[in-house]
């Protein structure tokens, strides 16, 4: 189980993905929290039944290709009966960004995340190596509590580590087996984006139409007559 990796290092640095896309740092923040936020998290993993399940489970796949943006995917499933938060963070911040980066699964339920992650050139060549990483963690949410991802900080001690993927390229030319899943993670990810984008935007605004008009300029008036009212 990637909660209970051995190779895990205490100075691995992770930092939340912030759900604008981009990471901006908060250092005070992240020095009051982070340490022990994860040193709890790591010791709650060795207790707890797996809550998500991923594909694929243990790295994160991208097309190698140097000075570009790659585009990675991992479909994450609830397993058990309770509605779960999850969480990303990587080593990564500056040059990742993901969507969703934070989020509730209902049971049953899954969703395919993807990663944009800068591809930097390589100082030697033929230098395929990263030692970034991604880590979820989990939270089982309570009845009643409405999600905000503030939840993980304020409810650190319930929070546990799920996974860590490690980030693994692929030679684009090469069609393999993984890269052929990938490709189909990525596209499952971008019609569920679109979809999403569509009902938006088929949400009817409301209009004030003609015969409304009237009655819209007459409840401000009366509004700000009771105003002035209650200023004398």
């Amino acid at each position: 189980m990637g909660a209970s990796s051995s190779e895990e290092s205490p100075r691995d640095q992770y930092d939340y993905m912030h759900p604008n896309h981009y990471h901006q740092h908060h250092a005070h923040h992240l020095h009051d929290t982070r340490d022990s936020l994860f040193s709890r998290a790591f010791t709650n993993s060795f207790l707890h039944r797996r809550r998500l399940s991923f594909e694929p489970d243990k790295k994160l796949f991208f097309p190698y290709e140097p000075g570009k943006q790659a585009t990675s995917a991992v479909r994450i499933k609830n397993v058990c009966r309770s509605n779960i938060a999850f969480k990303f963070l990587t080593t990564a911040p500056k040059s990742c960004f993901m969507r969703p980066p934070c989020g509730v699964l209902l049971p049953g339920e899954s969703i395919v995340a993807t990663v944009v992650k800068r591809i930097h050139r390589p100082q030697r060549a033929r230098t395929k190596q990263t030692k970034d990483k991604f880590k979820i963690i989990s939270l089982k949410m309570i009845a009643g509590v409405e999600f905000t991802p503030e939840l993980f900080d304020e409810q650190r001690d319930r929070v546990v580590v799920e996974q860590v993927l490690r980030v693994h390229f692929l030679d684009p030319d090469d069609p393999t087996s993984e890269l052929e899943k990938l490709k189909l993670r990525i596209a499952e990810a971008d019609a569920a984006n679109e979809a999403c984008r569509k009902s938006v935007e088929n949400v009817p605004t409301r209009i004030i139409g003609p015969g409304n008009v009237l009655e819209e300029w007459n409840k401000m008036k009366l509004a700000r007559q009771m105003g002035k009212e209650d200023l004398k």
